[in-house]
């Protein structure tokens, strides 16, 4: 059985929890989820004047190579309506690849582990909840360890 891939996903705009749902629901055919986090409110990260977040982190499995998912993972969020604005600024919605599988994939249109997850409580809060025990591919470390390494405030359970 192939290892899980993790995806993030995240709203600000519009009715949010309808998005992350329509999101999850839209993964299929080529997307199988298997597990689900519980839905967080999120401060806003990069750029502080906007709507707070919904996020959520899905565990999936695909036949899809890493960039053909990408492809996948951005037709949905275009289909959705999101409509591309500035770095870090709202969204409809965006999805995310955090791992795939126990690849580490360095290219021009994707990085796998997703840089700066390690960073972010707004995902390792709800990856931590699915998939504590998990090993950061490039930095030897769980989720477990990464989540207790930053802060959380703000970040809670909906």
């Amino acid at each position: 059985m192939a290892e899980p891939v993790y995806l993030s996903l995240g709203s600000n705009l519009g009715n949010r929890g309808e998005n992350l749902h329509l999101a999850c629901e839209s993964l299929t055919p080529e997307v199988h989820l298997l597990k689900t986090s519980s839905v967080y409110v999120t401060p806003p990260w990069g750029y502080h004047d906007q709507p707070e977040f919904l996020n959520q982190v899905v565990e999936v499995q695909t036949d899809l190579a890493p960039l053909a998912l990408l492809k996948y993972l951005k037709a949905i969020e275009a289909d959705m309506g999101r409509l591309e604005t500035f770095r870090y600024g709202p969204r409809l919605i965006d999805i995310d690849i955090l791992f795939y599988e126990g690849c580490i994939v360095q290219c021009e249109e994707l990085h796998i582990p997703h840089p700066r997850l390690a960073e972010r409580a707004f995902v390792l809060v709800p990856l931590h909840e699915i998939a504590p025990d998990f090993v950061h591919p490039e930095l030897d470390q769980t989720i477990a360890d990464l989540l207790s390494a930053v802060s959380a405030e703000g970040v809670r359970r909906l």
